[in-house]
């Protein structure tokens, strides 16, 4: 098997203007202004702005082949960056308008429906789910699951007190508590390799689709922002909550579908170790930042509705495609 970030992957092909010139820039030195320009209109779910944003985020991760280290701090690309995320982030605050409070938005996340939810993509794998479609899924996740829990780790040095001790001990877990072969990226690396799929971080970059791309550069642009702490708790509240009934549902599919111990033991753990994390994220991530900074109540749960908004665009995404017997891939 592949270690998953031992080498930094390569720049993908540009899906339109915003991308081709920041390839430029990233490989050439090119300029970036006409980019920033196009930016200010261009589609923000679209895969021209949200490439180019999953690039940019990537310099702060683990870079990419044939592109200078330094381009993290290029003031252009800093720039561009920043016109890409207002255009992204308007468009989240125009879709996901003010409403419940946090404790609401929690609370709605622990209604499970009676039956299958056939808006649900583990409701789908679970039940129906061909082995194609899993490797699919599995592929799109590890643009994030091979860097799983890094985006959240942001936001430590903004967190104090009760917040700050329960958010490192649940990224303690995250990072294997201590043992490298326990580390949730690698154990979705090794989830790859038993569905036979490539482990190398950022393989499938160039199959991913915008919305896919969207649900990952959420995480990077609130964990980046300081003044977006709140989201990022309420987006990591979100995961949390969320993780164990559909950790159960995908592990179920796995074994429906014969796949190896490997491939069903990062569901397991995902299963344990979230039903442990829920009551600490709720009662001491969440309360502890409500009760030190009440004014960032809107701010968490915008984070928790915006996860579930981009979920769900991507969910539309992979069911429409399956139903149809075709590819949710841009290139299968």
């Amino acid at each position: 098997m592949t270690e998953p970030r031992t080498h930094a992957p390569g720049l993908p092909l540009p899906r339109g203007g915003i991308t081709a010139v920041l390839a430029a820039a990233l490989l050439y030195d090119a300029s970036v202004t006409q980019a920033g320009e196009w930016a200010r209109t261009a589609d923000p779910y679209g895969e021209d702005l949200q490439l180019a944003l999953y690039l940019l985020y990537e310099l702060h991760y683990q870079g990419f082949d044939g592109v200078d280290d330094e381009k993290e701090w290029d003031p252009g690309l800093l720039a561009l960056r920043r016109a890409l995320e207002q255009r992204f982030l308007e468009a989240l605050r125009t879709d996901v308008p003010p409403g419940p409070d946090t404790e609401e938005a929690l609370e709605a996340l622990l209604y499970e429906p009676v039956g299958p939810d056939a808006s649900s993509v583990s409701h789908h794998l679970e039940r129906e789910g061909e082995p194609w479609q899993l490797k699919e899924y599995a592929a799109l996740r590890s643009l994030y699951h091979l860097k799983e829990a890094d985006p959240h780790a942001w936001v430590l040095p903004r967190l104090h007190g009760r917040a700050k001790a329960a958010m490192a001990a649940i990224e303690y877990d995250e990072f294997g508590a201590g043992r490298a072969e326990d580390v949730h990226a690698r154990l979705f690396a090794e989830l790859m390799a038993d569905l036979g799929l490539e482990t190398a971080y950022g393989h499938y970059l160039e199959e991913a689709p915008a919305e896919a791309l969207a649900t990952v550069n959420l995480m990077s642009l609130l964990g980046l922002h300081r003044s977006l702490r709140g989201a990022l708790v309420g987006h990591f509240a979100a995961v949390e909550i969320t993780s164990p009934p559909g950790s159960r549902r995908l592990a179920a599919a796995l074994h429906r579908i014969g796949a190896g111990p490997a491939a069903q033991r990062f569901y397991d753990e995902h299963v344990e170790a979230y039903a442990v994390h829920e009551q600490v994220v709720r009662r001491e991530v969440v309360g502890g930042l409500l009760a030190a900074e009440p004014a960032l109540d809107p701010d968490v749960a915008f984070g928790i509705r915006a996860t579930g908004h981009l979920e769900h665009r991507l969910a539309v995404r992979l069911l429409n495609a399956w139903r149809r017997g075709e590819s949710a891939l841009r290139a299968p």
